[in-house]
């Protein structure tokens, strides 16, 4: 009935995969960490560090640095923003600063005053120009 074997451990860790939201008319200053989403309908100030998406709504405000997966800007970004694949502007967006993507998607009347580096184009030019460099020898030769 009993046994003194040990029994296999089932626990399982799960990351916390929650939304996280800052409200409208929050103002909140600090660095962040999180594996799970962020909703910013208020003010941050400060650096967002997440593996999943965030979500600028209309009203949203981030000043600081910003690391993620994803991203959809409705509000206002200003400072370094680093998406590792999609960064989506809505309409409503007013994004400044320094942005490195992956993809970049913009709706009409969006404001992008930033300066932009996208991962893929510049593994693509890189290899364009290996190629080149290597017709080029080839006619000297």
């Amino acid at each position: 009935m009993f046994s003194n074997k040990s029994k296999k451990d089932n626990t399982v860790e799960r990351k916390s995969t929650s939304r996280n939201v800052i409200g409208r008319g929050t103002k909140i200053t600090g660095d962040f960490i999180s594996e799970g989403d962020f909703r910013i309908d208020g003010t941050l100030e400060g650096t967002l560090k997440t593996n999943g998406r965030v979500i600028i709504g209309q009203e949203g405000y981030i000043n600081g640095t910003v690391e993620c997966n994803n991203a959809d800007v409705e509000g206002r970004f200003s400072g370094e923003f680093n998406v590792s694949n999609i960064l989506t502007a809505k309409s409503t967006a007013n994004i400044t600063g320094n942005v490195n993507v992956g993809q970049i998607s913009t709706e009409p009347g969006a404001a992008f005053n930033a300066t932009c580096n996208m991962k893929g184009a510049i593994k693509e030019l890189g290899s364009s120009e290996s190629s080149d460099a290597k017709k080029d020898k080839q006619k000297s030769a």
